[in-house]
């Protein structure tokens, strides 16, 4: 049967102190609606379909991007009457003869696979619910089995405000996610009432209606609590960011890296490691980064679409981003690679060199105080101390060849275009504005005059 998701994410979100739709809110640097996309799209939906309310045009500008699909259906729910009302407005959509899914905006850290044995648990001639079992379930609303226990058959859910004592007491909880054949849902919903305390159209209340016509409810539940809980303000938001974070970490020790803290790490995009990765403390991932067999990251490090060959050392302070690293290289400290740069194997940069579009050859090593912007290096050069590329002249941009063994003298300036040949030597102190052939020296500063007798100024009084 085929399936259809629908999305909760009209809530205004005021605990948030936020002008932000509060489902835009970001876990790992991606807006907890994201999360909730993804996962439906794991689930091979065939339709998405996104209830929004306040902030619509911020949705859509965020969740419209060409790189997030075209697969979603806005549908706008102009007045929040409930949950209930909520999933009606997507009925015009809903088939017969598909199942629909409801999710919550809100709710970023459900997994795929708790999600699957959902529609796994979903008999032929019923539902399923996903409940949680709570030390503390207030505010949540209740299970109702017929045995009043965790066994007997589901009859119905009672919200925290509805709930008598007796109901008050029992543990197990809704969690507001649930799956329902489409004739059903419409049926079901159609015959909703506000005659409650909160006067809204509760979705929970579909539960008693199928019961009472004699549909078998299953249920299903999450390997953990954090996978159901949404977030209202920002001390919740941040509770989920760290229950993901550590997800993040636990899933990298599986694969083969060894975290000094799991704590400490923040992973914003995907990591992928070999065996005998070492990560040290506070290290940030974003985008798509691969980290081969025995590679080193130092503390403080943040690395963005990037990938890192085996055997490489990254030390403290140091940032990457769009760059390809190459086998058996040391970075840093404190080096920044900035994107379409590429270091070759066995290439060493360190403190305080930056790159940008640049290529450093096998061998070849930038060790202190250096920036090289559009170069091209050859293999077994030595760029030393205070090196610049002089890649800018104001309107474009130029480039800077260094043939392999090239020798550039510290506090050189290459002012491109230029050109340094096969096994050249710039001596320190230069300015080079002209092609240097092979093998040849050039030097290019002024003559040096000492003068005897010269007075140091001295402070007026």
């Amino acid at each position: 049967m085929s399936l259809s998701v629908v999305i909760l994410a009209a809530g205004k979100g005021t605990r948030m102190r936020s002008s932000l739709p509060k489902v835009l809110h970001p876990v790992a640097d991606k807006a907890m609606v994201e999360h909730v996309i993804h996962s439906a799209r794991q689930l091979n939906a065939d339709n998405i379909y996104l209830i929004y309310g306040f902030g619509g045009d911020m949705l859509k500008a965020r969740l419209g991007r060409k790189e997030n699909g075209n697969d979603l259906v806005f549908i706008e729910q102009v007045e929040q009457l409930g949950t209930g009302h909520a999933v009606q407005q997507a009925v015009p959509h809903i088939k017969d003869d598909e199942d629909i899914l409801v999710l919550y905006g809100d709710v970023p850290l459900t997994k795929v696979s708790t999600l699957k044995n959902l529609l796994a648990a979903k008999p032929e001639n019923g539902m399923a619910l996903l409940t949680v079992h709570l030390a503390n379930p207030t505010g949540y609303g209740r299970i109702v089995r017929a045995d009043h226990g965790n066994t007997g058959k589901v009859v119905g859910i009672v919200e925290q405000k509805d709930a008598s004592p007796e109901q008050l007491a029992i543990k197990e909880a809704n969690t507001g996610i649930l799956l329902a054949n489409g004739a059903d849902i419409k049926r079901w919903l159609n015959l909703l009432s506000n005659d409650n305390a909160q006067g809204e159209y509760y979705l929970t209340d579909i539960i008693a209606t199928a019961h009472g016509e004699g549909k078998e409810i299953a249920t299903a539940h999450p390997e953990t609590e954090i996978e159901v809980e949404g977030a209202n303000n920002r001390v919740q938001l941040a509770a989920l960011e760290r229950a993901y974070q550590l997800r993040q970490a636990e899933e990298l020790m599986i694969d083969g890296a060894s975290l000094r803290d799991p704590a400490r790490i923040d992973i914003r995009g995907r990591v992928k490691v070999g065996q005998e990765v070492v990560i040290d403390v506070n290290c940030i991932f974003e985008g798509e980064v691969e980290l081969a067999d025995g590679v080193q990251i130092g503390a403080n490090c943040i690395l963005k679409n990037c990938s890192i060959g085996a055997g490489s050392v990254i030390k403290p302070n140091t940032m990457i981003e769009d760059s390809t690293i190459g086998e058996s290289c040391t970075l840093g400290p404190f080096a920044r690679i900035r994107p379409n740069s590429v270091m070759k194997n066995d290439s060493h940069v360190g403190n305080f060199v930056e790159m940008k579009k640049t290529t450093l050859g096998s061998g070849s090593k930038a060790n202190h105080l250096t920036y090289l912007g559009d170069a091209v290096i050859g293999e077994k050069v030595n760029v030393g101390a205070g090196t610049i590329t002089c890649n800018y002249d104001g309107v474009n941009k130029s480039t800077t060849t260094i043939a392999d063994g090239a020798f550039i003298g510290s506090n050189s300036s290459l002012v491109a275009p230029v050109t340094i040949g096969e096994m050249a030597t710039v001596g320190a102190g230069s300015v080079i504005a002209k092609d240097v052939e092979t093998e040849e020296l050039a030097v290019a500063r002024g003559k040096q005059r000492n003068i005897s007798g010269w007075q140091r100024p001295v402070k007026k009084s």
